[in-house]
C-alpha cells in the first residue's frame, strides 16, 4: 500500500517504483486475515463491516471497469459487475439487521463505484492516493445523501449502536456456550493462568464494543483502504491488463506531506473548549491519520531493519505483541519523517 515541504515530495513516488508482484503467500495470508475477520471475536467488534468479502468482489469489478477504459476485455468487467451485483443486491445478509445490512452494501457499492472513477480519471496516480481519494469521496457522497433526506446521521448511529451491540450479544453468548464444554472447563482447571487470561479478554469485549462505536468512521475508513489495497494486489494477480502499479513494500511507503494538517486538525477539535461539540470528529479524524502515521512509521523502521525487502517478520510480531508500544512509536517517527526524511537524508550501515 502504498506527498509539500521536503525535497523528496518533488521524487517519484517510492510505490510508483516497479516492485515485483507480492507473493503468493503474502496475498493468500491477507485473504485468510480479510475472510477470518467474521470468526474472530474482537475482529468482528472492531470491524465496522464484519463480511469483508462483500468488498473484494465490487473492488474487482472496479478494477476491471478501469481497466476496459484503458484498453482490457469488457466481459471481464461485466463478469466481475454481474457477480457484484448478485452478491450486493441479491443474496441475504449473512449477519446482522436488515438496516445496518442496508448501510453496509451502500457503503460498499458506493466505495467501489468511487474508486471506479478516481482509477479512470487519474491513470498515473499510484494505488494510496486514489484509494485515499475513493474513501473521502465515498464519505462526502454518504454524507449528502443523508443531509439530503434519506435518512439522517443521527438514524444512522442508532442503526450502527444497533448493530455493535447486536454482535457483542452474540460474541458473549458463543463464549458462555463454548465455556460450558466439558473440555474447556478441563482445560482451565490444568491451566488456570490461560484461562484467567481469556476471561480477562472477555471482560475488556464491551469496552471495545464502546470504543468501536465512537470510532465507527474512522475505523470505517481504514477498513475501506486496508480492502482496496488487498482487491487491488488480487485484480493485478488475476488481470494481466495493468491499471497501474503493484503495491510497493512497507519500507517505501510514503504520502503527502501536507496529509499532517488531518492531524492538526484532529487534535485541534479535541483539545479547543469552544468546539466540545465536535470532539466525536476531532477523535476520528485524529485516529485515522494517526493510523496512517503509524503505518508510515512502520514503514521507516522496516526501511531501517531491511531496506528494499518485505517486512521483516520481527515487526511483524512485535507489532502484534506488543501493539500499543509500537503504535504510540510508530506515530511519532511517522510524525517526524514529515519533516526529518529518514529514508532520504539517512543510509542503512552495510
Amino acid at each position: 500500500m502504498a506527498m509539500s515541504a521536503t525535497p523528496s515530495s518533488t521524487a517519484v513516488p517510492p510505490d510508483l517504483v516497479a516492485v515485483r508482484p507480492t507473493s503468493w503467500w503474502r496475498l493468500l495470508l491477507g485473504v485468510v486475515l480479510a475472510l477470518s475477520v467474521p470468526v474472530v471475536a474482537q475482529l468482528r467488534l472492531l470491524s465496522p463491516i464484519e463480511q469483508t468479502i462483500l468488498f473484494l468482489v465490487p473492488v474487482m469489478a472496479a478494477s476491471a471497469l478501469a481497466a476496459w477504459v484503458h484498453g482490457g476485455k469488457p466481459w471481464l468487467f461485466a463478469a466481475w459487475a454481474a457477480l457484484a451485483f448478485w452478491m450486493l443486491f441479491g443474496t441475504e445478509p449473512a449477519g446482522g439487521g436488515s438496516a445496518f445490512s442496508a448501510l453496509a452494501r451502500g457503503w460498499v457499492t458506493v466505495l467501489a463505484a468511487a474508486f471506479g472513477l478516481v482509477c479512470i480519471a487519474n491513470s498515473r496516480a499510484s494505488f494510496f492516493p486514489r484509494a485515499l481519494a475513493a474513501t473521502g469521496l465515498a464519505f462526502a457522497l454518504t454524507l449528502f445523501t443523508l443531509l439530503a433526506g434519506q435518512g439522517s446521521v443521527a438514524d444512522a448511529g442508532r442503526v450502527i449502536s444497533a448493530e455493535m451491540g447486536r454482535r457483542l450479544d452474540v460474541v458473549q453468548a458463543e463464549h458462555a456456550a463454548r465455556a460450558s464444554l466439558p473440555e474447556v472447563q478441563e482445560f482451565a482447571q490444568r491451566f488456570p493462568g490461560a484461562a484467567a487470561m481469556v476471561e480477562q479478554g472477555e471482560k475488556q469485549l464491551p469496552s471495545i464494543t464502546a470504543g468501536a462505536i465512537e470510532l465507527f468512521p474512522a475505523l470505517l475508513a481504514l477498513e475501506s483502504l486496508a480492502l482496496l489495497a488487498l482487491g487491488w494486489t488480487l485484480y493485478h494477480r488475476s488481470s494481466r491488463t495493468r491499471i497501474g502499479p503493484p503495491l510497493g513494500l512497507l519500507c517505501r511507503f510514503r504520502f503527502n506531506d501536507q496529509l499532517i494538517w488531518g492531524v492538526v486538525l484532529g487534535v485541534t477539535l479535541l483539545v479547543l473548549p469552544g468546539l466540545a461539540e465536535l470532539r466525536a470528529v476531532g477523535l476520528n479524524v485524529a485516529v485515522f491519520f494517526g493510523a496512517l502515521y503509524a503505518l508510515r512509521g512502520l514503514g521507516v523502521i522496516a526501511w531501517f531493519l531491511a531496506p528494499g525487502r518485505p517486512a521483516p517478520v520481527l515487526l511483524i510480531l512485535a507489532a502484534c505483541l506488543a501493539g500499543p508500544v509500537v503504535g504510540v512509536f510508530s506515530v511519532g517517527l511517522g510524525l517526524a519523517d514529515t519533516w526529518i526524511d529518514w529514508r532520504g537524508r539517512l543510509r542503512p550501515a552495510t
